[in-house]
């Protein structure tokens, strides 16, 4: 079952929290801190490999969860790392972030790893906040927590020349004739399911040819098998438009012409392509006067007069190709427009300040990372906490609203009263 465009979740490891610990040992009364930072998180890593064509896997398998770092430890022991998870995908595949579309890599190149999530960093330990005047800090940090994504995974099949075409024009007998791949061919429409690929020889060089299931007209509205296939020949430097040159459909070859190239260019910038024609069924009756027609009425167009069925003319066609491949410049990967969260400039206010009934409600990033480092039951990380609001300005900005002494404060799910 061919396989190209899936969901899926993924998530780096959180750091492991850090550790309160004091040195114990015997004739040792007061111990001074030992206690160890958190482990990193493990990191999301994806790899592209050559020996998968299909992203079905991923059909059973949707969520990849990287392990989480361990706590610290006593004597100064970090905790034990998170396992990195590798996320194997086809050459090809482009990784999306499913909310925003935007591009967060695109696998193109076989064996290359890249770490697309890292893992949160363990949280310090108390023998990290140990100074000449706080001997027994009794508090610590915890550990970086990560982020959930959902992404989109879309295999876009790498070959050098894409065949598209009407259904039952003979894109799948061509492929079969210039490679050794060898597609089902049959004589009804739409026997070709799925994207197939062959390696074409010329002479002593060559190149990689895409056959896609055919378009009809309509299929920008979905009709027939709709047009997501033509993703898969969107990395193609040059297109081979397979004409039924005979009729034998009971279409006319110029028509067919019009619809493929009206519907590549509803989908986007395949019409911009180099494209060439290949007049197929040449060896069928009325082939030869359609032929005439279509030269006549396009004359720009570069059109090989072939037959699959026999060889006619494909040897020169090949042979233009491979001359027009040397000259087009290599296909650019996909831009890569995601930015990690973490890295986004960050134009909300660093506080925000609201009222519930009565209450003083404070929200935002620097209260929520306060709260996540405070020890409640310290008499020195409490000092810490009380430090960190006056010199944010969030006891400042209370004191603006209207707080006093007594008022009631709340952080997240922490309610303590206003201290003037």
């Amino acid at each position: 079952m061919f396989v190209d465009y899936v969901g899926i979740k993924v998530k780096a490891g959180d750091g492991g929290d850090g550790v309160v610990s004091f040195h114990r040992e015997k004739y040792v009364e007061a111990g001074g801190p030992d206690g160890g930072d958190g482990g990193r998180g493990g990191d999301i890593i994806f790899v592209a490999v050559e020996n998968m064509h299909t992203l079905l896997d991923f059909r059973f398998h949707r969520k990849f969860f990287a392990e989480n770092g361990a706590k610290g430890e006593a004597a100064r022991r970090t905790g034990k790392s998170g396992a990195h998870i590798e996320i194997k995908v086809p050459v090809g595949t482009i990784v999306r972030d499913a909310n925003t579309k935007a591009v967060i890599a695109d696998m193109c190149e076989k064996g290359v790893k890249r770490v697309l999530f890292k893992g949160g960093n363990g949280g310090a330990g108390n023998a990290r906040f140990a100074t000449p005047t706080r001997q027994a800090p009794n508090f610590s940090k915890p550990g970086e927590r990560t982020k959930e994504f959902d992404l989109i995974l879309e295999l876009k099949t790498i070959a050098d020349v894409g065949l598209v075409g009407f259904p039952n024009v003979g894109k799948s007998t061509l492929l079969s004739v210039v490679s050794a791949a060898r597609p089902k061919i049959a004589n009804y429409h739409f026997t070709t399911l799925e994207p197939n690929l062959g390696v074409v020889r010329v002479h002593d060089d060559g190149f990689v040819m895409a056959d896609i299931p055919g378009i009809i007209e309509g299929a920008s509205e979905g009709a027939g098998l709709g047009y997501t296939f033509l993703r898969h020949i969107e990395r193609c430097r040059l297109l081979v438009h397979v004409i039924d040159m005979s009729g034998c459909e009971g279409r006319f070859p110029m028509d067919d012409f019009e619809i493929i190239n009206s519907e590549l260019k509803r989908y986007g910038t395949l019409s911009d392509k180099v494209q060439v024609v290949a007049a197929n069924k040449m060896d069928l009756p009325d082939a030869q006067e359609f032929m005439e027609m279509f030269k006549e009425q396009y004359p720009d167009v570069k059109v090989f007069p072939i037959s699959a069925a026999t060889r006619q003319g494909i040897d020169e066609m090949l042979s233009y190709i491979m001359t027009q491949l040397k000259m087009l410049p290599p296909v650019e990967p996909f831009v890569e427009d995601f930015v990690m969260p973490e890295n986004i400039p960050n134009n909300e206010p660093p506080f925000t300040i609201t009222m519930d009934g009565e209450i003083f409600v404070v929200s935002g990033r620097v209260p929520q990372r306060l709260l996540d480092s405070t020890n409640f039951y310290n008499d020195e990380s409490m000092a810490f906490f009380q430090r960190t609001l006056r010199s944010s300005g969030i006891i400042a900005a209370l004191r603006e609203m209207g707080a006093g002494e007594g008022s009631t404060i709340r952080i997240d799910d922490v309610e303590f009263d206003f201290v003037d």
